[in-house]
């Protein structure tokens, strides 16, 4: 399934991952205000939103790494 993912992501531009990395920050956000106040329904949601907040990083990063030449 993290192949999947990380496929989908690979062929989104830099903006829709800027995007998508705003917009599963602003969840992480609410799932730990959740968390902390009892309310929390899916627990495993918290650790998928994590691990793909950093597949959209080391990709970020690797294409800022590719774009500069000489590095």
């Amino acid at each position: 399934m993290a192949d999947k993912i990380f496929a989908d992501l690979k062929v989104s531009t830099d903006d829709q991952l800027a995007n998508q990395l705003s917009e599963l920050k602003r969840e992480q956000f609410n799932l730990r205000f959740q968390a902390a106040t009892g309310q929390l329904e899916s627990p495993g949601r918290v650790r998928i939103v994590r691990r793909t907040i950093a597949r959209i990083k080391t990709l970020q990063s690797a294409r800022k790494a590719a774009a500069q030449p000489g590095a």
